[in-house]
């Protein structure tokens, strides 16, 4: 089976709110990349992640997010660490501590595991959260995860994009059909069944040619890597989309600067590019994301402690996305 000729989920309503902004954050804690974590989280663990979450809710994020490896080899240890908690235990721990942010994978390297396996994982996390769950998904980068557990690496391309029909199939019939070059199964139900109907929304992950493209073809959102909203991206993300599927709605996410609102306290040297200021000049470096269209921006907080941590997304939810929406 070509790409060409793998079935396209049907449309999604868009989940994000028309005529403003949300923001959502990944959560510390649950994956500690020396790209972006902070001394306090090694000694974290559950109560502080549920903290930064419940703040994320009562500040009127939108969603949180969990990342997903399952492993690190050795080789990208002292980058990565080996610290990544598992994507949908997490997201199904957080469904009972919290009560209306939505869950969200960022991102699932779904094409290590079979499409039913997913739906499944999905659909008992949709179910517990009694509807809350985004299907954040990915074509992943490890080659030693591909080596143990999925296809080819050179191969995750083409098995993403039937891994993501087979799951949303897996989402919409209790008893799905497969029939692609990797994954075959029929007349097999799939129970709980998800309470997002006809199925939770699917965003895909990543900024190449090849990801915008599956965006376009297969997904209900977008989860670029790159910083900022990117026009050119989008302008031809939009393209593709008005190609492949007549321009149907595609919720729109971005990644912003860390954020630090205020003056940070003596002696405290944030990391470079972190935007500290006031809740205007933040509101300010957020207005070409409405511009461009963009619906949800995920944005974190470099930070000393939780309790700062929480302190900051609280300031942001007090005084930042106020102004951001008018």
């Amino acid at each position: 089976m070509s790409t060409s000729s793998i079935p396209l989920p049907a449309d999604v309503v868009p989940v994000l709110p028309e005529g403003r902004t949300v923001f959502g954050m990944q959560l510390p804690v649950q994956s500690q990349s020396t790209i972006y974590t902070q001394p306090w989280e090694a000694s974290a663990g559950p109560d502080e992640l549920a903290a930064v979450a419940l703040a994320c809710e009562a500040a009127g994020f939108f969603y949180v997010g969990v990342c997903d490896h399952t492993f690190i080899p050795e080789r990208l240890a002292g980058a990565m660490s080996t610290v990544w908690y598992d994507t949908i235990a997490t997201l199904g721990w957080l469904a009972a501590v919290t009560t209306d942010i939505r869950l969200l994978s960022h991102i699932y390297v779904i094409a290590l595991r079979h499409p039913l396996r997913s739906a499944k994982e999905f659909a008992t996390v949709d179910a517990l959260s009694k509807g809350r769950v985004i299907c954040g998904v990915g074509a992943g980068h490890v080659t030693e995860e591909f080596d143990q557990m999925g296809p080819e690496f050179d191969q995750r391309g083409p098995a993403t994009d039937e891994a993501i029909a087979g799951l949303a199939a897996g989402l919409v019939d209790e008893y799905p059909v497969l029939d692609g070059p990797t994954w075959k199964a029929r007349g097999l139900g799939l129970s709980p069944r998800p309470v997002q109907a006809p199925r939770p929304p699917i965003w895909t992950g990543g900024s190449s040619t090849a990801a915008l493209r599956r965006t376009a073809r297969f997904a209900d959102g977008w989860l670029p890597q790159s910083l900022g909203p990117n026009v050119e991206l989008l302008a031809e993300l939009r393209r593709m989309r008005d190609e492949y599927r007549n321009g149907a709605p595609l919720d729109i996410g971005a990644i912003a600067l860390p954020f630090h609102v205020g003056t940070p306290a003596a002696g405290f040297e944030l990391p470079p590019g972190t935007l500290a200021g006031p809740a205007e000049q933040i509101a300010e470096y957020l207005e070409p994301f409405r511009a461009a269209g963009v619906g949800q921006v995920q944005v974190r907080f470099p930070t000393r402690s939780v309790e700062e941590q929480c302190d900051q997304i609280a300031a942001f939810g007090d005084e930042v996305i106020p102004l951001v929406n008018g």
